[in-house]
């Protein structure tokens, strides 16, 4: 029989609503009934396309004997982390906290008031070794319970109040953050390999996107280098998907050879941008080749009907971890043919002792990824794949995520002049305005027709970012005054006057910790891209409550960033368009005309104002459209000239 999940429209919940065990989603009916039953909760945290999650699905929570330990002795929880990132990131501290290290699945014990006393993440179905099996830990735990409840108890208080009152160690900022920031990243950069630091290898594309930013604002050759090698690693291994395009959540090995299969929106759209920034700066036509490879698998594979962006795709096919991602030489020729067969394997590495568990994983490594003549054979390997393997889509929208594909689809607009990814960006945004925005209010997900808890910082955060970018890829204001609102929005719930954003505001529901996350992980974290945010639109109003308020925000982050500057790379790019602003256009709109036939803006990140009519300050020249163009403290003499991107036509709306 199905279990209380069979209500709830998170991919991840319903993955679980046929297990023996009676899992509760997270709410007051679960602790209710813990506190009436006298029983602990066990909560476990973990995400649709996560691999270990389904391992220990599989192990222990459809076998009948585990599930009626758990049902008897526990009231079960279960948590989607993508849709309650507040509840998963205090379960992770405690996580972390109690064990030193942290991941998915999250199992967590804890009292009928969510105060945790044991936490850890996957336990296999018996002991192995030193790690307990997860029915015989039920056990001790029961056992503790009822006999030593007074303990657990006394340990629960005392972390909570650990956590409660933490303050984290202050550390002065060094004189120069970036600078300091620079040095880390050229020691740790993998010279052969790309990327930095050993396996496992994330992508996180807003380190790459802080190192051009910084090559262009100081001409260090070396970040340059650091970010395009990275780039072109990248695409060359099995990371990138080479039959079906896009990127895969990480690499297992330093080569970027052996993804961890599973695609998230969000890995794609920073990808998309750290391409697209590459193709801005260098001109060369494999970025922009691999940005629009990128976009072509969102759209064709990743676009909901109505509008917007699935969140994932997992990384197991038949239960078996890349399956639908591998080859052996014999299906290749099978499907080529022998002649073309033999070459594709070539080029693409695939052999009969295979690079993965016996069986190959394209990639062009030891290939030259720019020659073209093998992009015929793709749609039939494609095609091929699909009919005999299939993935699991997790098909719930989120708006952080969707918000990052749509700046990402703006950005791929600039760079190409082709109006198919701007008309896609504004789709998405149509759709999350109007099913995931009540007022100035976000939420946080939509699945089949019902949307998830209010939304969190993150969300706020993105779309923000989301609308600065529909800003300026249309100079429409309509995009420039929701960011507006929303600022003002973020600031309401989730600014702490102390400095920074809170995860959770005022209108979410209060937990036992109120997390202030400023690091950047897989996602820029949402307290750096308000930074990001807010220098944005001081620079686009020069409205002084924005300077201000970025000025606050940065403070905060640089003293957050002070021990670990590599580990805040929105943040420093933030403080890097703060410092070194870049050039500052403003547009005055002569009688009668409009944005449709503006040109696209050079440079890309440059900080464009619209007037819709002459002022004093900025009247017409010769009574037509005008551009007053300055960079950092000077400015060049108004002109009829606008600023045009090399080969990029105008602005198709």
């Amino acid at each position: 029989m199905p279990n209380r999940l069979q209500n709830e429209s998170s991919p991840y919940l319903l993955q679980h609503v046929q297990n023996p065990v009676d899992w509760y989603p997270w709410g007051e009916e679960a602790f209710r009934k813990a506190k009436a039953e006298d029983k602990p909760v066990f909560l476990s945290i973990g995400y649709s396309t996560c691999h270990w999650c389904h391992v220990m699905a599989h192990e222990s929570f459809e076998n009948e004997k585990t599930a009626d330990i758990l049902n008897r002795y526990f009231v079960s929880i279960k948590v989607d982390k993508e849709e309650r990132p507040d509840v998963d990131s205090i379960y992770m501290t405690f996580c972390q906290a109690f064990t030193g290290s942290g991941g998915w699945p999250t199992s967590i014990f804890m009292t009928p008031d969510q105060k945790p006393f044991f936490a850890g993440t996957y336990f296999p179905p018996s002991t192995r070794g030193r790690m307990i099996g997860f029915p015989e830990l039920l056990e001790v735990i029961h056992e503790r319970w009822e006999d030593d409840r007074k303990e657990l108890l006394d340990q629960a208080d005392d972390l909570v109040s650990h956590l409660q009152k933490e303050e984290r160690a202050e550390f002065a900022p060094p004189d120069d953050l970036m600078e300091s920031a620079i040095q880390v990243y050229k020691r740790i950069y993998d010279s052969k390999n790309g990327g930095f630091g050993s396996a496992p290898k994330f992508p996180t594309p807003h380190n790459l996107l802080f190192l051009m930013t910084y090559y262009e604002r100081y001409g260090d050759e070396e970040c340059l280098h650091m970010a395009e090698h990275t780039l072109r690693q990248m695409y060359r291994g099995g990371l990138f998907d080479h039959i079906g395009f896009g990127f895969c959540r990480y690499s297992t090995d330093e080569r970027y050879l052996a993804p961890h299969f599973e695609k998230m929106l969000y890995d794609n759209a920073l990808l998309m941008m750290a391409y697209c920034q590459a193709y801005a700066i260098t001109k060369k036509p494999l970025y922009l080749e691999v940005a629009e490879k990128t976009a072509a698998y969102i759209l064709r594979e990743m676009a909901a009907p109505e509008g917007g962006f699935y969140s994932a795709k997992d990384a197991d096919s038949e239960g078996e971890e890349g399956k639908y991602y591998l080859f052996t030489p014999e299906e290749i020729q099978r499907v080529l043919g022998k002649r073309d067969g033999k070459r594709f394997c070539q080029h693409f590495d695939i052999t009969p002792s295979g690079n993965f568990e016996g069986k190959s994983i394209p990639n062009l490594l030891a290939s030259d990824p720019e020659d073209k003549s093998f992009e015929p054979l793709l749609q039939p390997l494609y095609a091929y794949r699909k009919e005999h393997h299939s993935l699991h889509l997790d098909d719930k929208l989120l708006t952080g995520w969707n918000a990052l594909m749509i700046a990402a689809l703006c950005r791929l607009y600039q760079v190409s002049g082709k109006a198919v990814y701007l008309e896609a960006a504004k789709q998405a945004d149509r759709f999350l305005s109007e099913n995931l925005m009540e007022g100035d209010t976000l939420y946080v997900s939509y699945r089949k027709g019902k949307r998830g808890v209010k939304g969190f910082l993150d969300d706020y955060a993105a779309y923000l970012f989301a609308q600065l970018a529909l800003y300026g890829a249309t100079l429409d204001t309509k995009y420039l005054e929701r960011a507006k609102r929303l600022c003002q929005e973020a600031n309401r719930q989730f600014r702490d006057e102390n400095g920074g954003y809170f995860l959770y505001g005022a209108d979410n529901e209060s937990l036992i910790l109120r997390p202030k996350e400023a690091y950047d992980g897989a996602i820029p974290s949402g307290n750096s891209l308000m930074a990001w945010n807010l220098v944005w639109l001081a620079q686009l109003t020069g409205e002084e409550e924005y300077q201000q308020e970025a000025q606050q925000q940065l403070d905060f982050l640089a003293q957050e960033a002070a021990q670990y500057p590599t580990g805040h790379a929105m943040f420093l790019l933030a403080q890097l368009n703060h410092e070194y602003p870049p050039p500052k256009v403003v547009v005055v709109l002569a009688k009668g005309a409009n944005t449709s036939n503006l040109p696209l803006q050079l440079p890309m990140d440059a900080a464009i104002t619209l007037l819709e009519e002459a002022t004093d300050e900025y009247p017409l020249k010769d009574g037509k459209t005008t551009y007053y163009i300055c960079h950092g403290h000077s400015c060049l003499p108004p002109t009829n000239e606008p600023p045009v991107n090399e080969g990029i036509g105008s602005r198709q709306n």
